[in-house]
């Protein structure tokens, strides 16, 4: 119940600093939706009525899910595939919403699209917050990790700011948080299916 007043306390005072940190639970293994977060965020900034500007609520959206995903990658660097399952496995894991099969579609997923995997992976519902374990146990290269990272939740978090402030002047606050969900999960079939046209193409590419 405490951490839960904490994040709810961080979303009645967004500023840079609680949208950096929140961003960070987010990206890591602590399930935490980035459209809590980003969208409200925005909103405001549109709204006029706070310190807020969406151009950083971008930046400081996307230094925090690097750090997020940092703390993952480094988890699974340093200790292994078995203790990662073995946390999937345990009851926090399941508290955490993270159990072997989501582990075993993020690696199967990074496996079989390579690096890229790390960029896309962050346009993707359900791998989103999971694609930094299999960099971790695959050892990535961490500028390389971070680049694509970057890049991933950069564009995802342009996408976000971008509802949450065009919605400030055509719904009403309280229905935001619903509206923000409806359009992600549009926005990540749209970018399932991208993902897949752009490594099919590359795969094609690389045969011929």
């Amino acid at each position: 119940m405490e951490s839960v007043a904490f994040i709810q306390w961080c979303l009645d005072h967004l500023n840079y600093w609680t949208i950096t940190l929140l961003m960070a639970i987010e990206s890591s293994f602590i399930p935490f939706p980035s459209e809590v977060v980003v969208p409200p965020a925005a909103y405001k900034a549109a709204g006029g009525n706070s310190d807020l500007n969406v151009f950083l609520v971008v930046i400081f959206a996307t230094i925090g899910a690097n750090i997020g995903a940092i703390i993952n990658y480094y988890i699974a660097y340093f200790v292994g595939r078995p203790l990662v399952y073995k946390f999937a496995n345990s009851r926090f894991g399941h508290m955490c919403l993270i159990d072997e099969a989501k582990v075993q579609n993020a690696e199967h997923y990074f496996d079989k699209h390579g690096a890229l995997s790390t960029f896309i992976g962050r346009l993707i519902p359900a791998v989103r917050q999971l694609i930094s374990i299999p960099a971790g146990l695959a050892k990535m290269k961490l500028s390389t990790f971070l680049l694509y990272t970057t890049l991933g939740a950069g564009i995802w978090n342009c996408i976000l700011a971008a509802i949450g402030y065009y919605l400030q002047s055509v719904v009403p606050e309280e229905q935001l948080l619903s509206t923000v969900t409806e359009y992600s999960h549009e926005l990540g079939y749209c970018f399932i299916a991208i993902g897949v046209l752009v490594v099919g193409f590359l795969i094609y590419k690389g045969r011929k």
